[in-house]
């Protein structure tokens, strides 16, 4: 997230092409984003999809109504994101959320939400990584602010 307002939903990549058109890094899993005449905000400030295609590897390629330089910051007010379905939650909502064992035991606050190819993992940092399956993820309190987990998914030491 860039600020309480706004979602990051990809950086200006390396160019594609003569015609200003560039790769989204770190490109959102949601591709509406990326589609001609969305409008985004680069570092802040509005700019139009104008041509949008898919790169190698299925990345998203898109040019810009003016010219942007790479590693600029792509976002979306937060009021564009969609509703999320019950029990289903953007990743930036859980940065920052307390993590507590059944039973009691803190286990420290997300850092982070790293993708991965089966799931997605909680970074609680000093190396402790909870995946984001439901044996693991017994609870999701928004409004508390706290996530509670099933024993026998961290070291207790």
């Amino acid at each position: 997230m860039t600020g309480p307002e706004r979602v990051v939903v990809g950086r200006v990549g390396r160019p594609h092409g003569l015609d200003g058109a560039f790769f989204v890094e770190e490109p959102s899993d949601d591709p509406r984003w990326f589609e001609r005449g969305v409008h985004l905000l680069a570092d802040g400030e509005d700019a139009e999809v104008v041509t949008a295609r898919r790169g190698a590897g299925g990345r998203p390629v898109i040019r810009l109504d003016r010219p942007v330089p790479r590693g600029t910051t792509l976002a979306v007010p937060l009021e564009a994101l969609p509703e999320t379905a019950e029990g289903e939650y953007y990743a930036f909502e859980l940065v920052g959320l307390e993590v507590v064992e059944e039973g009691g035991r803190v286990l420290g606050r997300v850092e982070a939400v790293h993708p991965g190819p089966a799931n997605d993992s909680l970074d609680l940092g000093g190396g402790l990584l909870l995946p984001l399956v439901e044996a693991c993820i017994q609870a999701v309190d928004l409004e508390s602010g706290r996530i509670l987990v099933a024993p026998g998914f961290s070291d207790p030491d």
